[in-house]
């Protein structure tokens, strides 16, 4: 299926690794031109070149903190000065932080909320005129389904995230008019850099636990009984950021193998 994509420009955060890489290596199949922002230039230069190696599409590496303002505004302008448009934004930045409330701390709150929130805000804040001369400007904002039905012990993360599903049902209302669509992916158990940490903690205490046991270990809670790979999440961000979903936005699509308790 072609998404129509070709010519297009995306612009991927937290696109070193993981979700964020699937994505931006999706829009370059597609004949999108990319930009992958994170905050290690070696590990996006790294990627670049092997998605342009893949794909032969322009891929360009952009070294950016999300959660500061100057940083971002001077990264869209990179971006804009040397692929001349932006069409599509994916706000991926960030990481799980999950604890239970009386092991919250305020440092933890904040530094949560600058990633996951407020890089989102500046993110768009400063690629929405280039979306809005864009002729199918769309945003897609990464969460997860604890921001829609929060489980004990997932805080920060699921109140960060119910605030990114806010913005996008708002964002969605906002930028219609300028025939910019938002949605948001609602991620479940995936194949990441993140997760594969969390193996690594575990392998260092028992070596005998290999990479396939951790991945193995997702499947009794998953109702398709296997953790995502990073592809599948990549997938549905293209799809919906393609005018192949032209009439699509302010959802919120869960990609988590029917694990959350909610739509």
């Amino acid at each position: 299926m072609d998404l129509g994509l070709s010519g297009k420009v995306a612009l991927v955060t937290g696109a070193s690794d993981g979700i964020g890489k699937a994505a931006a290596l999706r829009f370059a199949m597609e004949g999108a031109s990319v930009a992958i922002l994170a905050r290690t230039m070696s590990d996006l230069e790294a990627v670049a070149a092997e998605i342009n190696n893949a794909t032969g599409s322009a891929v360009i590496p952009v070294s950016a903190d999300v959660s500061d303002e100057d940083q971002v505004k001077s990264a869209v302008d990179t971006v804009g000065e040397k692929l001349g448009s932006i069409d599509i934004l994916v706000n991926n930045a960030g990481q799980g932080n999950a604890n239970r409330f009386e092991d919250m701390t305020n440092e933890l709150v904040d530094s949560d909320f600058a990633v996951k929130v407020k890089g989102a805000i500046y993110m768009t804040r400063y690629t929405l005129p280039y979306l809005k001369r864009s002729d199918c400007g769309a945003i897609c904002n990464i969460t997860t389904a604890a921001g829609k039905a929060a489980p004990g012990g997932a805080q920060p993360t699921s109140l960060s995230r119910a605030a990114g599903i806010s913005l996008t049902k708002a964002w969605s209302k906002e930028f219609g008019e300028h025939g910019i669509r938002v949605n948001t992916v609602c991620i479940g158990s995936i194949k990441s850099r993140q997760n594969r940490r969390h193996w690594e903690v575990a392998h260092a205490k028992d070596p005998s636990y290999t990479l396939e046991d951790h991945w193995a270990s997702y499947g009794p809670g998953i109702p398709l009984g296997r953790v995502g790979e990073s592809e599948e999440a990549g997938d549905v961000i293209a799809f919906l950021c393609s005018p192949a979903a032209s009439y699509v936005s302010g959802t919120a699509v869960n990609i988590d193998g029917g694990a959350a308790p909610v739509y």
